[in-house]
């Protein structure tokens, strides 16, 4: 009894260029929050236990959240994350430019991803209808 051959595309199936990509930029995230803690401190005059739960709180945060992105609920905390980054502007007014500019890269990650994976699941289904017919 011969088993057919393994399909080598099964194992990009799995993949999510949308994960991967929010992942990343949740990740870069993390560390321009973490650094906004002495920042919050120094320039905006916030408590150090506060700024540390701001900054930090928020840095872990996206970390966590870019481990879970396999939960789709997990895409509308990145979200409340990307708020929460452009609302730091209130305590540090550069914050509204770089939030935004988080923002906008999270956005465009998430659309683009979703994107690419829809035409990669339409891809994958004209290959199984030529595979299935010869």
């Amino acid at each position: 009894m011969s088993h057919p051959a393994p399909d080598p595309l099964d194992a990009e199936r799995g993949k999510s260029p949308r994960r991967g990509m929010c992942a990343a930029i949740l990740t870069l995230e993390s560390i321009a929050l973490g650094l906004t803690t002495p920042v919050l401190v120094t320039i905006s005059e916030v408590a150090l236990g506060t700024a540390l739960a701001i900054g930090l709180g928020l840095a872990a945060a996206c970390l966590v959240v870019a481990g879970l992105l396999r939960r789709p609920w997990a895409y509308v905390a990145g979200w409340a994350i990307q708020v929460a980054a452009v609302a730091l502007g209130l305590l540090v007014p550069m914050m509204f430019v770089l939030g935004a500019i988080f923002a906008v890269l999270w956005g465009t990650a998430d659309l683009l991803g979703r994107k690419i994976e829809r035409e990669r699941a339409e891809a994958f289904a004209a290959h199984d209808a030529r595979q299935s017919e010869g």
